[in-house]
Parts: structure tokens; C-alpha cells; sequence
């Protein structure tokens, strides 16, 4: 068992909820976000701006015709491997080999494809890890085992996963709509604690493909977050608080809350309210990609992925127009709302004696 454990140690093959769920979980959302958000992201801008460059094919695949936007989208899965690959800290070959270990278990997965490249690429990439450098022929060992490891659970497990992540998500979705006060609540909260968390909302809501109103709430729950600790805590950290929080991420604040949870409370809270108006009153909903849900305002991702889903249902045919209630839902509850509630609550919270000055300054 030592020796066993020696050789896990030098392989830095680390079994570890950190290791699976914070850190490659988190580095899967940034390859998500460097191929499938950024492309819709691209397709949107260049459909919605006019932009030929960005509308015209420029590639064939297969008799399939790719956009620049649409190349990026398809190298989403290969892009989430080679992300936990990174995280996992695996060497060129091992990393390399990766590319197709996420083609094939995203391909695989179908719409739960996320969730099948998360756990696939995990075994894969540490199986390569482990015979790595240990035959003198190490550039034909180390791919072919990892490729073979990769591709062979892909073609057992993915399917499997890819069909439970999306009953997860259409069961959250359903309740969603049959109960919007309550799920609405629910999703809010846990998603926005999650954006906060050292762990990745966006990779959960694009692992089970929450979209809809469940999406919606989602959104809600992770702009209360991000907006909310930005705005009450800009006497702290003023400006550039407020853009690294407001649009860059709320887990800025989590060695602070470790200190004190208690300034947790006032975001959250505030997530519990936009969650169901987004839900009951607005009817927020997030018709875009998944990943968008687990963004908030994180480079208006989560507000580009909301308007991306109403263009897309104009040319359905299922939406006719964006009127001017859809912008006062959308502004309100992804800004307006956290800006004013979580500062509210925050220095209720002051008076109570629960947070006290430089409680939520970050270092």
C-alpha cells in the first residue's frame, strides 16, 4: 500500500474531492467558455450586427458548413478535456491525447455531453498520467493508452451519463415549471451559492442542460451573487471591486466568507427573491446555451445568453417580438434588484452586528 502510495504521489495522481470537483470542474467551465459560449457569443454578434465575416461559412466538414462561430461551438468537447487535463496537471502526451477523448465522449454524451467529458477525461487523463514515462517507448504508450482508455469508456459510460444528466435537468426544469414560486427559490439559491463556491456553476447547469425557466432563475441566482457583493461592498474595494466582482466572479469574496459567513447572507437572500420574480412575474427564461444559466453577469454572458434564446425563438416562431417588459425583466433582475437588495440587507446585517467594516474587502 506504501509503495502504492508513493507511486500516486510521484504521478501526482491526487483522489481528492478538490482535485475532481473544484478543480477540474472549474477548468471544464473555462474550456466551455473558450469554445461553446464564445462561439454563440460570435454567432449572435455576427447574425445581430450584419457582420458577413462572421455569418459566412468557412468551412465544410463532412457536408456540414461551419461559421467561426460554429467551428468554436464544435470543439467544445475536445476544449472541456484538455481543460481538466490542465487542471489535473497532465504531461504534453497525456494532455494531447486528450483532444480526442472529449470529442468522442461529448459526441457520445448527446446533450449531456458536459457531464460525460467531466468524469471520462477525469479517468482518462489519470490513467494517462500513471504510464506516463514509464517505457522507453513512451510517445506510442502513453497516447494509445490514454485514447484507448478515453474512447472505450466514452462508448460505455457516456451515453448512460449523457441521458441521466439530461433527466436531471428535465426533471429540475419540469418541477420548475409546475412549482415556479418554490423551484424558483430553490434554483436560485443553489446555483448562485455554487457560482460563489470554488466550484462551477456553469459546468453544473450545462452538465444537466438547464435551460428554460429553471435557466432563468439560474441567471437570477448568480447575478444576486456577483451584483450583489459588488455593489455592497464598493465603500471596501470601490471601482475595481466592483468590475472584478460585478463581471468577473463573486468567488473573489470566498476566503472572506470563510472568515465570516454571515456576509453571505445578504446576496443569498437576494437571491431567494429575484429567483421567483424571474420565474413568476418576469418569466425569465433562458433559451440559449445551458452554460449561460451558471453565468451571471460573469462578461454579461448570462445576459447575451438570455437575448441569444429570444432571437432564437423569434426565428422559431414561437416568440414574435422583445418587447419592452422582456428588457425590464432582464435589467431588473440581473441588476437593478441585487444592487438595491443585497446592499439593503448587507446593512441590516451591520446594525444586527453580523458584518462589521473590512468584512468584505478583498485582499
Amino acid at each position: 500500500m506504501e509503495k502504492f502510495k508513493a507511486f500516486l504521489k510521484r504521478k501526482d495522481i491526487e483522489i481528492s474531492v478538490k482535485r475532481y470537483a473544484i478543480d477540474a470542474l472549474g477548468a471544464m467551465a473555462q474550456g466551455l467558455f473558450c469554445s461553446l459560449l464564445i462561439g454563440t457569443i460570435i454567432n449572435t454578434l455576427g447574425t445581430q450586427l450584419h457582420v458577413a465575416a462572421l455569418t459566412t461559412p468557412v468551412a465544410t466538414v463532412a457536408g456540414v458548413q461551419y461559421t467561426v462561430g460554429g467551428l468554436a461551438t464544435a470543439m467544445s468537447g475536445p476544449a472541456m478535456a484538455v481543460a481538466i487535463g490542465y487542471a489535473l496537471h497532465c504531461p504534453p502526451l497525456v494532455l494531447f491525447s486528450l483532444i480526442t477523448v472529449g470529442f468522442a465522449s461529448n459526441a457520445l454524451g448527446g446533450a449531456g455531453g458536459p457531464l460525460a467529458v467531466l468524469f471520462v477525461a477525469i479517468v482518462a487523463a489519470e490513467v494517462g498520467k500513471a504510464v506516463s514515462k514509464e517505457t522507453k517507448v513512451d510517445i506510442l504508450v502513453t497516447p494509445l493508452v490514454t485514447i484507448a482508455v478515453g474512447v472505450l469508456l466514452s462508448a460505455w459510460w457516456a451515453p448512460a451519463l449523457g441521458t441521466a444528466a439530461m433527466k436531471v435537468g428535465d426533471l429540475v426544469m419540469w418541477a420548475t415549471e409546475l412549482q415556479p414560486f418554490l423551484m424558483g427559490i430553490v434554483v436560485s439559491v443553489v446555483i448562485g451559492v455554487a457560482l460563489t463556491l470554488p466550484i462551477s456553476s456553469a459546468a453544473i447547469c450545462a452538465a444537466l442542460g438547464l435551460t428554460g425557466l429553471a435557466g432563468g432563475a439560474a441567471v437570477a441566482g448568480c447575478c444576486a451573487q456577483m451584483v450583489g457583493f459588488a455593489v455592497m461592498s464598493f465603500k471596501e474595494n470601490r471601482w475595481g471591486g466592483l468590475i472584478s466582482q460585478g463581471i468577473g466572479t463573486s468567488m473573489l469574496q470566498m476566503g472572506n466568507i470563510v472568515k465570516n459567513p454571515r456576509i453571505w447572507i445578504a446576496p443569498t437572500l437576494t437571491s431567494a427573491i429575484t429567483g421567483p420574480l424571474a420565474t413568476c412575474f418576469f418569466r425569465l427564461k433562458m433559451d440559449g446555451t445551458p452554460v449561460a444559466s451558471g453565468m451571471g453577469t460573469c462578461g454579461l454572458v448570462g445576459q447575451i445568453g438570455v437575448y441569444t434564446g429570444w432571437i432564437n425563438d423569434i426565428a422559431a416562431g414561437t416568440k414574435t417580438s422583445v418587447t419592452a417588459f422582456d428588457w425590464a425583466g432582464l435589467i431588473l433582475i440581473c441588476f437593478v434588484l441585487p444592487a438595491v437588495l443585497a446592499p439593503l440587507f448587507n446593512n441590516i446585517g451591520r446594525r444586527l452586528g453580523w458584518v462589521k467594516d473590512g468584512d468584505l474587502t478583498l485582499r
